[in-house]
């Protein structure tokens, strides 16, 4: 089996971030390609019906490359698309979306939307994962490379915020004093909107009463918010500052609180921009009765529930419910509440068509169990909100069979630089007695 293809023209992007060409018959998978570039690449996997491989030299470049600014490109594993533009960044997004759902038979072509691309390319990421490894040289910060658990040292990063930036340069320094730096496998970097930052040092349990002082004094020093955690979530402690962040959400502002553990989009502009597209596309009325699953701290539920009726937000992490509550409170909202359980269990407990909408937007695996679950109580409308095609096309699937149909579906890029795709879809029910639509 020769291990080289010598010279493969890429046509295409895929699902995935993959350049892909045609050898022999076989669809040829590269990653970091462009479509018009022809490469030479190493087989390092072959199957039935398609080959993997790796690119080792761009014979002739595609018109459409640019040289990637950052240095680690191709290192990191981070980000895939830095050698494309970003204009192309965004079209291709929206070109593999919109070919994923037809092909999948669960939205019509006339419904698809453009994507919404983002106002930033760049410094945009409000949180961040730093990994760390001890050498005998020193403790190396950075990002894994592309599929290993190898750490690849990185002094500077283009995709996250500024001030982010300045504490990843602060941790680079002052980690190589901390005590027992190899018990430390991971450093969590999160900002606000209002400026704070967050850092969330990870440790084995028995360095955390040394690393404890450590920590107090350096996030004193340099002003951070800062926690301990020693495997699950419920270890989080809180040693230096309020802990929590905020974001800014709707106009007039919605101010939301979240604690270390809770879930915020990593694109804060972008996130804004979602929501209000959400609220336009909803047009609520001021009498719905909506369920919000997967709800976290209320980034979709507050803004809802000023226009609607009443609002029920459920989420399984009890922590990210006490921080919504507040959130209601604290922005004077009244007409909603809050429940900590399993989405899939909240959903047997409604009538048949008692809610107006149901909001859902679960993990990046999706959630199947829950939207066929929405067919026994068959809600007017339903929004779902994804952040991996695939698994929402999936989850589509028993919805439009089931008598729903998709009257809007959008891709949002919240990340830009990478394959990842954001999307929001309106699907409502067929009336079979009335024959609404």
């Amino acid at each position: 089996m020769p291990d080289m293809i010598r010279d493969l023209e890429i046509t295409a992007l895929v699902h995935g971030g993959r350049g892909i060409g045609h050898h022999q018959g076989q669809a040829v998978f590269v990653p970091m390609t462009a479509p018009g570039d022809r490469v030479a690449c190493r087989i390092v996997r072959r199957k039935r019906r398609f080959i993997e491989a790796d690119l080792c030299e761009v014979l002739t470049p595609s018109p459409l490359r640019r040289e990637p600014p950052c240095p680690y490109f191709g290192v990191c594993g981070g980000c895939q698309w830095q050698h494309l533009p970003y204009g192309e960044q965004a079209r291709w997004k929206e070109q593999l979306f919109s070919e994923l759902m037809i092909r999948n038979k669960v939205v019509a072509a006339d419904r698809l939307m453009p994507i919404m691309a983002a106002p930033e390319e760049w410094n945009y990421r409000n949180r961040v994962q730093l990994k760390c490894h001890d050498t005998p040289a020193g403790l190396v910060i950075g990002f894994y490379r592309h599929g290993s658990h190898f750490v690849v040292d990185v002094e500077s990063c283009r995709i996250v915020s500024p001030l982010i930036q300045r504490t990843l340069q602060v941790l680079r320094e002052e980690l190589q004093a901390a005590p027992g730096r190899g018990s430390i496998p991971q450093v969590d970097v999160a900002c606000g909107d209002d400026g704070a930052v967050r850092i969330i040092l990870h440790t084995l349990p028995e360095c955390r009463r040394q690393l404890r002082p450590w920590l107090q004094d350096l996030a004193s020093r340099h002003r951070l918010n800062a926690c301990l955690q020693s495997g699950r979530k419920d270890t989080l402690e809180v040693v230096h500052g309020p802990g929590d962040l905020i974001v800014v959400v709707d106009q007039p502002g919605v101010t939301l609180r979240y604690g270390p553990g809770g879930f915020v989009q990593v694109n804060s502009a972008q996130n804004r921009r979602m929501v209000s597209a959400m609220l336009d596309l909803l047009d609520l009325q001021g009498t719905e009765i909506v369920l919000d699953l997967f709800c976290g701290m209320g980034n979709f539920s507050l803004p809802i529930a000023r226009r609607a009726g009443r609002v029920a937000g459920v989420e399984d992490y009890p922590p990210s419910i006490a921080s919504a509550r507040s959130n209601a409170v604290a922005n004077k909202i009244d007409n909603v509440e809050f429940h900590a359980a399993d989405a899939a269990g909240v959903i047997s407990g409604y009538r048949v068509a008692a809610l107006d909408l149901v909001v859902l937007d679960p993990p990046r695996a999706g959630n199947y169990q829950a939207a066929r679950q929405l067919l026994t109580i068959r809600p007017e409308r339903i929004l779902y909100v994804s952040c991996d095609p695939a698994t929402l096309a999936r989850d589509l699937v028993p919805l439009v069979s089931g008598g729903y149909q998709v009257v809007a579906s959008q891709p949002f890029d919240l990340f830009p630089q990478t394959w990842h795709i954001e999307s929001m879809s309106l699907l409502k029910r067929n009336d079979a007695q009335t024959g609404e639509k």
